[in-house]
């Protein structure tokens, strides 16, 4: 296996274009940029020389880019962890205005700019989010191994992931939460991500967790903002319309951006595909694909989940109800393992139903008038990067 690997992910940019390049630590930024922009200037603000001569005077970015050469404006300039210092954002839209740099802005996390109300440029640049590898950058991919070690590059071809992730999480405590100031509590937010961890892709109980945490609700509420806000985790919010009396509205999911991550909070060793472990992981990888495609191949669609009061249950709804998905870790998908996506078709007729399992072959299963598609894993992975499978 080798060391690198092909990000799909190609933020070219027409002549003076800027962008933001959004993405957790390590997913591959500064070397995807790197790859992509051997000759840039780069300004990187977890190197103490550039933070520090910066931080005190941020108008010498100015005096900087002004005394360069026309050649070098041709590329542009890039500044690794710009949330670092959010006064440099006017110095850029200077320059953007006035002369001809333009800027890839990279970052792990958009709370520090949000909150200080930073200039984001006012639509001047363009947005991108690197996440972790997913299956069409990994040659022949290795499901367990992505459960247990996750998707961060390093991470994935990591000889001692445990130590990897432990330093990660430490890192990121270290780094994105205590150094920004981003809690008061740093003991009360290493208790909730410890606690969180156990209901990770489950509707979301505050009340629960805060118990656990010995913390109010509100605040376990801004503790899942903050996990958001640094690129973290996403919400998955329930699928419903007006004519839907019966179903979960309300209640989101959350799902941490890496599996390693999630499965190292709740330190789960996964040693075989099978089991609910297994089966929580599986849902959560195939999410991230879904995530990382729709945002690759600049698509506009929807992701959630559908839940009745009954607890029939759908994954994955993509847009309004074009595409159901339920994720199933199992090489014999019967129709008993599928009453909610049954359930769903019934009341959306036209929805395609699709389960991503371990089947060996893909087929259609028939119940009644209604056809559900079961498509084995690598089938489907292969089917959705070539545009084939979402189709809406």
């Amino acid at each position: 296996m080798g060391d690198s690997f092909t990000r799909l992910l190609k933020p070219r940019l027409p002549a003076k274009q800027s962008a933001f390049l959004w993405g957790i630590r390590k997913a591959g930024k500064s070397t995807l940029l790197k790859q992509l922009y051997p000759q840039a200037t780069i300004y990187d603000l977890l190197k103490s020389d550039d933070f520090y001569r910066l931080l005190d005077a941020p108008f010498l970015l100015r005096e900087d880019v002004l005394a360069m050469q026309a050649s070098e404006l041709k590329q542009p300039i890039i500044i690794d962890e710009i949330q670092k210092i959010p006064k440099l954002l006017d110095e850029v839209h200077w320059l953007i205005e006035n002369t001809g740099a333009h800027f890839i802005l990279c970052g792990s996390s958009t709370r520090k700019l949000k909150r200080g109300a930073a200039n984001l440029l006012g639509g001047r640049a363009w947005g991108f989010h690197l996440y972790p590898l997913c299956s069409a950058e990994v040659p022949d991919l290795d499901l367990l191994r992505a459960f247990n070690r996750g998707l961060i590059p390093s991470h994935y071809l990591s000889t001692n992931p445990g130590r990897s992730l432990k330093a990660y999480v430490q890192e990121y405590m270290r780094e994105e939460i205590q150094a920004e100031g981003l809690v008061r509590n740093l003991p009360s937010f290493s208790r909730f991500l410890n606690i969180f961890a156990y209901s990770h892709g489950e509707l979301t109980n505050y009340s629960n967790i805060a118990r656990g945490c010995g913390i109010d609700a509100k605040t376990v509420k801004e503790y899942y903002q903050i996990l958001i806000d640094t690129l973290m985790g996403y919400y998955v919010y329930p699928y419903s319309d007006a004519n839907s009396r019966d179903t979960i509205r309300a209640t989101p999911k959350f799902y941490l951006t890496d599996l390693g991550i999630a499965n190292y909070l709740r330190q789960s060793s996964i040693k075989s595909l099978k089991g609910t472990e297994a089966g929580a992981s599986f849902e959560h990888f195939i999410l991230m694909e879904l995530i990382a495609y729709r945002d690759y191949r600049e698509q506009n669609y929807q992701i959630s989940f559908w839940r009745n009061k009954n607890d029939l249950e759908v994954d994955f709804i993509i847009n309004r109800a074009q595409v159901a998905i339920e994720v199933k870790i199992s090489n014999k998908v019967a129709k008993e393992d599928l009453r909610g996506l049954i359930e769903f078709k019934r009341r959306y007729p036209c929805a395609q139903a699709i389960v991503v399992s371990l089947d060996p072959r893909k087929r259609k299963l028939t119940v009644g008038d209604i056809e559900i598609l079961i498509y084995p894993y690598k089938e489907f992975l292969a089917g959705l990067w070539a545009g084939k499978i979402l189709l809406c």
